[in-house]
Order: structure tokens, then sequence, then C-alpha cells
């Protein structure tokens, strides 16, 4: 007799149940990633034998979900795992409840290691193995009054990953607020690039929010489409359309001393000047928005089509054209392979070649079996969630970190393991483009691996160098001319379409908006090209602010800025909590405080790889050479900082 399980009290992470038979179940579980099916086997059948075998799963590799079993191994997985499977659908698909000191061994099976502290909490919390979300606001009456609630509206600027968050606390908490967005869709980065062969180079499992379930992505680094149609279905689930005001510019907000309150000022749709009061601003506008152009001479001079990647146009047809493509980080990397095989001629110019990661799995369409294995079995979306997100937490900066005792001769290596980590990476570009002397000269980076953003590869990259029809450009650009670029050496590189692929202005955070604080000091004043907030989050002279994604988050070691925007969010609404439940009005980072931090921030960023001098373009430095936008914490620790806000780090008013 089948056990009914009712919407109402099925975890919402423990799949939906199923009625397939034998042989398709069989045929789903080829697709499968086998350490993930061994630890769902446990939920399935309550036996801890599953992970108490033989096997010793190892993650590492990015792609590799068998994590290093033999195909022999996952075959002998498979057949064992069918009956047990079978008779979990023929009991009703009832999980059964793992106790929290099974849970831990779970844990540290796929680790590989010991897991314990503020690293098993952190990792407990995401995996939500009761389908519950620890970090839902659930304010009570008797603390926060309805009155006391309705008088203290928040304004939310973007409506990106942050702000949509953003909504969806709000939302449980029962304040009143309205999301400004300037785009006519939500989104953020992932609404304005839609330029081709735009994707996520984070694993699309762990690119969403954790209190969602992840089964729906169609590939494992999932496109643009996807990604802007996921953020549209987080708007509807939540109800926040209602909220959200589209083609909403904001021009200003500025703190008002006497009421203790925010007007912002903004430009609404039909382009009229209009103000809104908050007792609270959210800032989510991220870093990555505004487009940086070079500053070449005769960019006004081409004949043809130009245009920043992040403003493809969308009438643009770029068949039988010659394309010159201006800069190959992160996005033209991207373009590149997607537009190859449709020009007539793509010249890539790149300022400095960039450390590539290969991975198997970077184009790679979730297979039927993985997607059917996701929607059904037991907490298997979380557990592979988990082996895409574990490598990022486990090595926390330590490889990142330079040995002063180190020298590899070259100046070109941190430390011992950074060292291994560039010659492997430098002997598969050099397998890739074997027979081709020119190509790896120029794709061979001359600074530490890790230093700049990483890369991925699937071999599309350095496949494409390879075709006739591309020419790779490390000479210098002189000027743009009409019929295209001239570089120093006097060769003019014809070119009816130029995309400027040239990153953003990362170091402007809050730009082009100005924010005036107490006493009408701009946040542009009182920062200079020093962006600086505790914990990236407040600022001092700018009560009643929080940012999201602020300075010092962004993350280039670590796991995804979904992650980091859910602590930061659990820390901004801690903080309006207490300040409401406590019958203050405004609440500031102690300078003091601030300052600490800061210090510490430094002190530790410049230890890391990213600070490197070797490194002379980055868009991670500012003017000067110093990093203010990057994370230099682990997980576990920026975790444990952001649980709750700590009043005696605030002035409360």
């Amino acid at each position: 007799m089948l056990t009914t399980v009712t919407p109402e009290t099925r975890n919402a992470h423990a799949g939906q149940p199923f009625t397939d038979d034998s042989d398709a179940i069989a045929v789903a579980l080829i697709d499968v990633s086998i350490p993930a099916l061994l630890c769902s086997l446990v939920h399935m059948t309550g036996d801890p034998s599953w992970v108490r075998g033989p096997y010793k799963p190892m993650i590492g590799m990015p792609g590799d979900f068998q994590c290093g079993l033999s195909d022999e191994v996952c075959a002998e997985v498979r057949d064992a795992a069918l009956p047990a499977i079978a008779a979990y659908r023929d009991g009703g698909c009832v999980p059964q409840t793992v106790s929290p000191e099974l849970q831990v061994e779970l844990i540290e099976f796929l680790a590989g290691q010991p897991v314990t502290g503020s690293v098993l909490g952190m990792v407990l919390e995401d995996l939500k193995f009761d389908g519950e979300d620890p970090l839902a606001v659930q304010w009570k009456e008797n603390e926060i009054s309805a009155d006391v609630r309705a008088a203290s509206p928040v304004v939310v600027i973007g409506a990106g990953l942050a702000g949509i968050l953003a909504g969806i606390r709000l939302t449980q908490a029962g304040l009143p607020f309205v999301i400004l967005e300037k785009n006519a869709g939500a989104g953020g980065t992932w609404w304005e690039n839609s330029y081709p062969g735009a994707r996520v180079d984070i694993g699309s499992h762990h690119y969403c929010y954790s209190f969602e379930p992840a089964a729906h992505w169609s590939e494992y680094f999932c496109q643009q489409p996807e990604l802007r149609d996921y953020f549209a279905s987080m708007l509807d689930k939540y109800g926040l359309r209602g909220h959200c005001r589209f083609n909403t510019e904001v021009v200003e907000a500025g703190w008002d001393d006497g009421a203790e309150r925010w007007t912002v000022t903004v430009r609404t749709p039909e382009g009229e000047i209009e103000t809104l009061d908050a007792k609270f601003v959210i800032s989510a506008v991220g870093s990555l928005n505004l487009p940086k152009l070079p500053d070449i001479p005769g960019m006004d001079s081409f004949a043809g089509r130009s245009f920043h990647s992040a403003r493809w146009p969308a009438d643009l047809d770029i068949s039988g054209t010659r394309f010159a493509l201006l800069g190959a980080g992160a996005t033209g990397f991207q373009i590149a392979p997607t537009i190859a095989d449709r020009v007539e001629n793509l010249s890539i110019f790149q300022r400095t070649p960039q450390w590539i990661i290969p991975n198997p799995k970077y184009h790679a369409t979730v297979p039927a079996g993985d997607a059917w294995a996701m929607e059904h079995l037991p907490l298997y979306a979380r557990w592979l969630r988990f082996i895409t997100m574990w490598p990022g937490v486990a090595t926390g900066t330590d490889r990142y970190r330079s040995d002063p005792d180190y020298d590899d001769g070259s100046g070109w290596a941190i430390n011992e393991a950074n060292e291994a980590r560039r010659m492997a990476m430098t002997q598969w570009i050099t397998s890739m483009l074997e027979g081709h002397p020119d190509l790896i000269e120029k794709s061979i980076p001359s600074y530490p691996a890790s230093g700049k953003r990483m890369l991925q590869d699937n071999g599309s990259w350095l496949n494409c160098l390879k075709k006739p029809n591309v020419e790779f450009v490390r000479t210098e650009i002189e000027r743009i001319v009409p019929e295209g670029i001239l570089t120093v050496d006097g060769v003019l590189h014809e070119a009816d379409i130029i995309c400027y692929a040239t990153g953003f202005r990362h170091n402007e955070f809050l730009a082009p908006m100005t924010i005036r604080g107490r006493g009408g000091v701009t946040v542009r004043e009182q920062w200079g090209d020093e962006p600086t907030a505790y914990l990236g989050i407040t600022i001092p002279n700018f009560p009643n602010l929080f940012l999201m994604y602020g300075p010092g988050t962004n993350l280039a070691h670590g796991i995804s800025l979904f992650f980091h925007s859910e602590c930061q969010m659990s820390f901004s609404i801690d903080a309006i909590a207490q300040v409401l439940a406590s019958g203050h009005d405004t609440i500031e980072v102690r300078k003091d405080v601030h300052d600490e931090y800061v210090e510490r921030h430094q002190a530790e960023i410049s230890q890391l790889v990213w600070s490197h001098p070797s490194i002379t373009h980055s868009h991670y430095k500012n003017p000067n050479g110093k990093i203010f936008t990057l994370s230099p914490w682990k997980m576990e620790t920026y975790w444990e900082w952001t649980r709750s806000a700590d009043m005696d780090d605030f002035i409360l008013g």
C-alpha cells in the first residue's frame, strides 16, 4: 500500500514522488553523480552502510561530479542502488529520518575530511535537511508592532539577485518597501548582459538562492536567458512585482539629520523627478553594471557599429562581418567561441592572458537522468550542490596566500601549491594548442595562477583561437580609424563591427548615484578611490543604509555571490529588527569599529595573490594598486560574522 505524502508535509528538498519502472530508473542512473546518489540512498533507506563501504569520493576537479570514482565503481553502485530505489518508490517515496550524527557523517563522506565548528554550521544551514529556510524572517508582534513596521518604509535600490532577496526578506518581515530598478526588468547583470555566449561561471546548482530547490537548471553553467527567467520567476513566486518600479533610476539619496529619514530622488520612466521617503535604504546595485570603455584615440571615428558588450544591440546581425573584439577576459572569453563560425573574420585583441581552468562541464547540458534524480531522489540535488560548492569552502584562502619564504625563480608563483597549479594549467593550455607555438606564447600568463579572475574552458576558447578565420592579437593598439583598428606595429586590422568587452568600473561602488550622509557629506567624498564599509555592509556617517555586494565582498575564491548576499541580508535585517524592537530610530556603525575592520581587511588582502605586484592590469585594483573590491575571508568566517548584528558595534539614535 502506498503512503500518501501531501505537499503540506513534504520536505521541499525531498524530491517529488515517482512511479517510473525499474528499466527507466536504470537508464536515469547512467547520468547521475554517484557520490550524491550514495548520500541520497541513505535518505531513502535509513541505512548508513551506503557511505561506510569502500567508496572514497574526492571532490576536487571542476566538472567531476563522480569525484574521482572509477567507471567500474560507478557501475557497481548503480547496480546496487536500483533495487533500493525501486523499494523506495514502492513504499510511497517517503524519506527516512536521518539523525544529526548521520547528517555529519554524510557531509564528511563527501568532504573527505572532518567538518566541524562554523564550517559545519554553515554547511548544515545551506543543505537544509528539513526543507526549512532558517534565515526566513519571523518577527513577533509583541516585539515589533504592526504600527512600528508600517512607519518604517524601506527603499531597495536594484532588482538583481540581492535586491530580490531583500524583497523576499522584507515581505517576511512585514515592512513596507519598494524596489527601484533602472532597467525594464529584474536580474541586474543578467538582464543587461545579453551578448552571445553569456553564461554563469559558477556552477548553476549553487548559483541560486539556498532556499530554492535547484532541479530546474538545464545546464550545469546556465546561460543568460535562463538566469533572467529565474529572477522573473522569483518575482512571481514571492509576489514582488507589485513592489517593483522598473525603468526608474535613483539620482540621489540624502539623509535628513533633523527628520532622521532618507529622501530618495528618482527619475521616473517619463523623465520626471520624484522623491520618496524611507526610514531605511538597502543598496543592491552591485558593482559590475557601469561599463568601462577604453581610452583609445579615434574611437569616435570608426565608420562601423561599435558598442560595449553589456550594450549588445538586439538588432545586430554579425553574419559574414569582420568583427573586432577588444578584451578577452570573462566576457570576451564567452563571446568569441560563440560567434567565430558566424563571422567572416574575428580579430581578438587581448592585453594580458588569463589563467584557465579546464572544465568539461562548462557548456554541458544537464542530462535527463540527472534532472530526473534532482527532481525525485531525496536530497540528491542538495548533495550535488554540496559537491559543486565544497572546493571553495575547503580550500579557504590558504592556497591564495603568499609564502614569504617561497621562491620559484620567476616570481610567478606565491607558494608551492600555487606553482603546482600554474604548471598544471600551463601543461593543459600547451597540450590544447599543440602545433601552434605562437598561440602558446600568447596564452601563458606571466603572473601567478589565480592572480586575476580565473576562466573556465571545456576547449571552446582554445580551439576557437586555432580557427583559420580567427586572429589573436596581443600587439598594443595605437588608435581606432574609420576602417578598423591600427596597432603600434603599423598593421591595420579592418573591421565592420567593434565590441568593447572591456569590463566594468568595479571600484566605483554606488555610482553614478549621489549618496549624501550626515552633514551632507557624499559617499564619494568620504571614500575617494578607497571604498570601504564594515563587513562591506555599513558605512560611518550613513545611518540606516545597508549595502549588498558592497566594498570588499566580491568573491575571487569560494562560492557564489548568492551565498554572500544571503549573509549580508541576514545581517541587515537583524540590524533593522534590533533597532525597531528597541524603540530607536537610527543605527550607524561606529567609526572605530569600521576603521579597525578596514585595517584588518587591508592587512589580509595584501598577503593574497590578487595583490601580487606583477599584476598591473586588474579590475580588482584601484588606481594606486590597492584592493578594496575583494573579500579576503574564508566563507565560514564571513558567515559567522554576519549571522547577527552586534549592537555594541553601532551607535543607536
